[in-house]
């Protein structure tokens, strides 16, 4: 029976950097399904999301070389996946619906009573039916901790945009989980 040799993070990187087929299968393996969940933010579907994640890992190895071991290396991969979820996003679907600022201007907190009883795979969910240009906002804006000038320019909208298309995903979000927890008053009444 043959065992496979369990290697630190640190030796996998250095594997990797080495162009260890073993070692990139490994790391793929260590990471692969965590990133797959930050791909399926930026995809339509699985599909997409897992042709996101493949891309991803094929610039995670072209660019091992690139880190210096300073931080994070989930955080750099991620960092990774998040770039090129958007580009695969912006080659492959017309990007962005955009909001007037005045309209986005308009609108009002989350019920904070509402959020507190929903579940985070609900919130999930309704993040992923968001809009695309919505959701992508959304997501690097609230989930990633871009900032608006950040997220400019890594989709190519203006910081304007940006701030605009979270407003109004906000406010979707809003409505959708006011309508959620309607739905389960009723039926629990």
């Amino acid at each position: 029976m043959f065992l496979e040799h369990k290697y630190t993070t640190d030796e996998l990187i250095k594997r990797c950097k080495a162009s260890e087929r073993k070692a990139q299968e490994s790391l793929y393996k260590q990471f692969a399904s965590k990133m797959l969940g930050v791909c399926f933010r930026y995809a339509t579907d699985r599909m997409e999301a897992e042709d996101m994640l493949q891309i991803g890992f094929v610039k995670v190895f072209e660019k091992i070389a690139d880190y210096r071991g300073e931080g994070s290396f989930e955080g750099w991969i991620r960092r990774i996946m998040v770039h090129g979820s958007i580009e695969y996003y912006r080659k492959h679907h017309k990007m962005m619906q955009l909001v007037d600022l005045e309209e986005a201007g308009n609108e009002t907190s989350v019920n904070p009573l509402a959020t507190a009883r929903l579940e985070a795979k609900d919130l999930l969910l309704l993040i992923q039916q968001l809009a695309p240009g919505y959701r992508i906002v959304f997501n690097l804006f609230a989930i990633e901790g871009y900032s608006h000038k950040e997220i400019a320019v890594l989709t190519g909208i203006s910081e304007g945009a940006s701030k605009s298309q979270l407003s109004r995903a906000r406010a979707v979000l809003k409505e959708q989980i006011i309508k959620m927890e309607g739905e389960k008053y009723e039926y629990a009444g």
